[in-house]
């Protein structure tokens, strides 16, 4: 059976993170979870290492100091899930706005050959539920936007619920990987893509969250849509490690 890994970074999430758990741990075809916490002072990883007696073969923890940013705890989690040899990883919020029900469609997507499968809020139109309209409409001109300046052939470009194989995971440079917030999950999908790899993007209806507080900001938005501009003068062919063969 192939393994699979959900990586869920954390911060402050104790209304959210015991049920996240026990709903993804309640679908078909045994996801292992590994968290990432960054120092919550809201208790958030004692919850989760009183879940690990409970779930010791299938949920894991590992602890930083503080907030590094989303990039940096994705590129550890992506480190540690390929070490221990899992076949697809995926990342995940811990406050529902990614429906568990859909890691199992992100897995089929990859294993009929893609190599990254992207939970996708605008390929069928604009599939979000409870945002203010402002917010959306960043979103998708964010999304837009990266598509123009930098040609990717994906529409949701911002999305942060995906399925990675390894083999694309290990076909990248982590060192080279620049952004740290949600510029990161631009950086990822033009890297994935400017090495061959093969992308489908799978659409999900995205729900805001109803518990905790949201961790978005301008200014968040303002390093994804500046920083692409830096992508594209790049050679990604040189800065990464490529595919292999086979």
């Amino acid at each position: 059976m192939d393994r699979k890994l959900v990586i869920i970074p954390t911060y402050n999430e104790k209304e959210n993170i015991e049920k996240i758990i026990r709903a993804v741990f309640q679908k078909e075809g045994e996801f292992n979870i590994l968290i990432v916490d960054d120092n919550s002072p809201d208790g958030t990883a004692g919850i989760v290492k009183k879940l690990m007696e409970e779930f010791p073969k299938r949920l894991f923890i590992k602890e930083r100091e503080g907030k590094l940013g989303l990039g940096t705890a994705y590129i550890l989690g992506f480190k540690w899930a390929l070490e221990q040899n899992y076949d697809y990883i995926f990342e995940m919020d811990a406050d529902f706005s990614h429906n568990p029900d859909d890691l199992i469609r992100l897995y089929r997507a990859c294993a009929e050959g893609n190599d990254v499968a992207i939970g996708s809020r605008y390929v069928s139109g604009v599939n979000v539920v409870n945002w203010p309209m402002r917010r959306i409409l960043l979103s998708y001109y964010a999304s837009k936007y990266v598509r123009i300046v930098t040609r990717i052939p994906v529409r949701d470009t911002t999305a942060g619920f995906m399925c990675y194989t390894s083999r694309a995971l290990r076909a990248i440079n982590f060192d080279n990987i620049k952004f740290t917030g949600y510029a990161f999950q631009i950086e990822m999908k033009y890297t994935v893509w400017k090495l061959g790899g093969k992308i489908k993007e799978v659409p999900i209806i995205f729900y805001d969250r109803t518990e905790g507080t949201s961790k978005m900001s301008g200014s968040i938005f303002g390093e994804a849509v500046f920083g692409v501009i830096n992508l594209t003068f790049r050679n990604i062919k040189k800065l990464h490690y490529g595919f292999s063969a086979s």
